[in-house]
């Protein structure tokens, strides 16, 4: 990843819900006013349901950002995915080096008829949610919405992590929102 994207949507969670009215429909946390990104995630994976991090994460970054985020986040617990998740974080990775239309399409497509809906694929539907088009090819183009591909690697890392044992949850959460402040670092700087 370049150092030239911008890392994060808004410096602050309030502005986030402003822009991302829908989180709100994902999330009972709330944010205080003025409260900073990592801060509101911090909070969240402190509070009563510490997924709602994790739900906060996933739309705070540009979506670039978010879909390598969710990538790391796969990696993180690789051990429990399955080849074909693999190959699909691997095309969600080409993407996010290279953002090419037409990658970028070949990878929804791949990713829209594939059921179980697992890690892999909710990540290569993120992708393919992240600009562009989202109908078929042969029809008028229908812009994603926003928070479209950030819902998308929310579902990434939260089937991945409900496939983590109970016991190493918590340390799971941890880790990934280390790699969410990792990331978000030089804007927060």
């Amino acid at each position: 990843m370049t150092q030239s994207l911008q890392t994060l949507r808004c410096l602050t969670a309030p502005e986030l819900f402003a822009i991302l009215p829908e989180m709100a429909e994902d999330m009972d946390g709330r944010p205080q006013t003025d409260e900073g990104v990592m801060d509101f995630a911090r909070r969240l994976l402190d509070g009563p349901t510490p997924e709602e991090a994790v739900t906060c994460a996933s739309q705070m970054f540009a979506r670039r950002v978010a879909i390598w985020w969710g990538h790391e986040c796969l990696r993180h617990v690789g051990d429990h995915l399955d080849q074909n998740d693999l190959q699909m974080m691997e095309q969600a990775a080409a993407w996010v080096a290279d953002p090419e239309e037409s990658l970028r399409a070949a990878i929804l497509e791949r990713a829209a008829g594939q059921e179980p809906r697992t890690p892999g694929v909710w990540l290569a539907l993120a992708t393919g949610w992240a600009g562009g088009s989202v109908a078929p090819a042969d029809s008028a183009p229908v812009p994603p919405p926003r928070f479209l591909p950030g819902r998308g690697v929310n579902a990434a890392v939260l089937t991945a992590l409900a496939r983590v044992p109970q016991t190493r949850r918590k340390s799971t959460l941890d880790d990934f929102l280390a790699m969410a402040r990792d990331l978000a670092a030089p804007d927060l700087d």
